[in-house]
């Protein structure tokens, strides 16, 4: 049994994820961070007190005091993580739908576990192992009050506020009643911006659009770009680590060419980025135009993070690095994804150009993609689907890439199988010139998985 995937562990609340489950994770967890003190904070989500609370049992059984850090952004968390030199557990399922939770490990150095920790701790998860504290040993706990304040106030000094602030410009947000509703709309009035907001109360049922920030869950946000006249629509997922962009005629931004533009004005000669298996042509050429190494990894932030570790320790330069979910990495501020961050990161590139956000990444838009999901109810027609995808690959005329799943580039285009490490689906990505082609290629695959469901 595997229990993290590409971002932590989430599920269903009462089936996958339960308090029990949360318990033990976080008593595994504990024993395997060995801190004195450990931080625990969570997103908007309605069962996110109690798995909190779950887990501020588990680390106090073995004997670590608790840092209740409450509702805050993920990059919130990690920033204190930092800071204190404190590990913690975050309870949050980030962009999955309502009915979801999950928990997310940190380290005490402000950074996301790699692979390796998170596999002792899942050892002694499955194999009922933990310290155990005594009566009289077990952890306290106390609340943190000001965290978000200060995340606010370190946020501001870390970008160039005094460029966006003279762009004057209007900024259209869309927090999704997720974390971010409780610190972006001040940052971003604090940058100088005139900011609009809708989904922006605190609210775990979601109830405006489900927290994962993809084209059909922004309408209102592009309706309030166009009623507003804004100069750029910004959303965030449920714990805030994410940025998507809607530009200034109320269009969605593909995420790959916001992160291509601002790649193409983060790198250098003999930089280096790092991207997962999924990566779009467009950043493909952005590192081939700039002279910039691309380093590709299986999809997940734990997976990316830590092969920017890996490269940083080696000597290598890395001012940028992610995914095209909205998901980006700035490792000179910090090695977290944050969604408030990297919308600022933005506002400067309209501000430094002054350009509008259509015309920013119109180097970048020649692109199609297509995403397909394909649900599964048993390991049995998981394990279906997956021996179809081995032989539609192994028998496609094109370059094979079995890093994780199986991605065939074509030359002229691409497309990735593989299965989703947070949810029961496995997912098809596809990008072609023409999008004819990109949807070709994804119903494909499509086809032949659902011929093994068959």
């Amino acid at each position: 049994m595997k229990i993290f995937g590409s971002s932590g562990t989430r599920g269903v609340v009462g089936e996958q994820l339960t308090p029990e489950f949360v318990l033990r994770v976080a008593k595994a967890a504990g024993t395997v961070f060995g801190a004195d003190r450990v931080a625990i904070a969570r997103d908007t989500r309605v069962t996110g007190e109690m798995f909190a609370d779950a887990a501020s049992s588990g680390l106090a059984a073995v004997g670590a005091d608790v840092d209740r850090l409450g509702v805050t952004p993920t990059p919130a968390a990690v920033r204190y993580c930092e800071i204190e030199s404190v590990p913690a557990v975050v309870i949050t399922a980030s962009h999955n739908p309502p009915e979801y939770n999950g928990v997310k490990l940190v380290g005490d150095d402000g950074v996301e576990l790699d692979v390796s920790t998170l596999e002792d701790i899942e050892d002694r998860v499955l194999a009922d192992e933990y310290d155990s504290a005594a009566w009289d040993e077990t952890g306290d706990v106390r609340r943190i009050e000001s965290l978000n304040d200060d995340y606010v106030d370190e946020l501001l000094e870390s970008v160039d506020r005094e460029t966006i602030a003279d762009a004057d410009l209007t900024v259209a947000l869309d927090p999704g009643h997720g974390a971010g509703a409780l610190t972006s709309p001040d940052f971003f009035r604090r940058l100088g911006c005139r900011v609009v907001t809708v989904n922006a109360q605190p609210d775990g049922h979601f109830p405006g659009r489900d927290p994962e920030p993809v084209s059909k869950h922004l309408g209102d946000l592009r309706r309030l770009v166009r009623a507003a006249d804004a100069d750029v629509g910004i959303a965030h997922d449920g714990d805030a680590d994410r940025a998507v962009f809607v530009d200034e005629h109320g269009e969605g931004i593909n995420g790959d060419a916001s992160l291509a533009a601002m790649a193409a004005d983060a790198l250098d000669p003999g930089d280096a980025t790092v991207a997962a298996v999924n990566v779009s042509q467009r950043l493909v050429d952005v590192c081939e135009d700039r002279g910039a190494t691309l380093e590709l990894t299986p999809i997940g932030a734990t997976n990316i993070i830590t092969r920017i570790r890996e490269l940083q320790a080696e000597g290598a330069t890395i001012p940028i690095s992610g995914e095209g979910n909205g998901g980006v990495f700035f490792p000179p501020y910090r090695l977290v994804r944050d969604g408030a961050y990297v919308g600022a990161k933005f506002l400067e590139l309209l501000a430094d150009r002054d350009a509008t956000a259509s015309e920013v990444v119109a180097p970048y838009t020649d692109y199609h993609n297509v995403r397909i999901n394909v649900a599964y109810e048993t390991d049995a027609e998981l394990d279906a689907m997956l021996s179809a995808a081995a032989d539609y690959a192994h028998g496609a005329d094109a370059d094979l890439n079995t890093i994780d799943g199986y991605r065939l580039d074509y030359g002229d285009a691409w497309v990735l199988v593989r299965p989703s490490g947070t949810e029961p689906k496995v997912r098809i990505y596809a990008e072609a010139g023409d999008p004819d082609r990109a949807r070709d290629l994804a119903e494909g695959v499509e086809s032949a998985l659902l011929a093994a469901l068959a």
